[in-house]
């Protein structure tokens, strides 16, 4: 059964970060975020439904680390959730239960485009600021949170963060801003430089 304790402090916390992985996962939209912590001392690791393969958007096929029924709150530091058409209709609704779990836990968990819509059908938008793909797409899901939408590239309220299907850059910035991975002016310039395509600001990336 899974545990709702909370991480006593930074020092304590997990230094892996799970990424689920489902047919027709969008690539891209998780893509910067994994590989900037997979090169910064975090480990990632994909958690599927099942153990055997899924196959991406992309037409790659990747392997689970480990499945659902073997995901713990209290080993993660944060669970990604990318967009999929699965997320249509709630066929993906075991991941968004997995994502109340870690909530419930005090523990991060970051969706993008489909995967948002997915966590409102769940029920977990309804009293968190958020974003999304736009506002009539999350209406269409029959939540209750509409008050709490916000035009902005990518949202964090607390330990959720959620962007729109155009903002993986974004999406990146706030997981690492949440993990604390890079000191504040770094990560202002990590964005500028793949968000905004600005060659001033390599020097301060590369430099970290």
């Amino acid at each position: 059964m899974e545990t709702t304790e909370r991480h006593s402090g930074a020092e304590d916390a997990p230094r892996t970060v799970h990424l689920a992985v489902y047919d027709g996962l969008a690539d891209w939209e998780a893509g910067h975020a994994i590989a900037e912590l997979n090169g910064r001392g975090f480990r990632v690791r994909a958690v599927g439904a099942g153990p055997g393969p899924v196959t991406t958007m992309g037409g790659l096929r990747v392997l689970p680390d480990l499945t659902l029924g073997e995901l713990r709150a209290r080993d993660s530091a944060l669970l990604i959730l990318p967009g999929s058409a699965g997320w249509d209709g709630g066929g993906l609704a075991e991941f968004g239960r997995a994502a109340r779990r870690f909530l419930d836990a005090g523990v991060p968990v970051a969706a993008i485009c489909g995967a948002v819509a997915g966590l409102a059908r769940e029920g977990l938008l309804d009293t968190r600021a958020h974003t999304g793909a736009a506002a009539p797409v999350l209406a269409a899901t029959g939540y209750a949170g509409g008050a709490g939408y916000r035009e902005a590239d990518a949202v964090t309220d607390g330990d959720l963060i959620t962007a729109g299907p155009t903002d993986q850059e974004a999406f990146a910035r706030e997981i690492l801003r949440r993990l604390e991975v890079f000191p504040p002016e770094v990560l202002e310039a990590w964005f500028r430089l793949y968000a905004e395509s600005d060659a001033s600001a390599y020097p301060l990336v590369a430099g970290a």
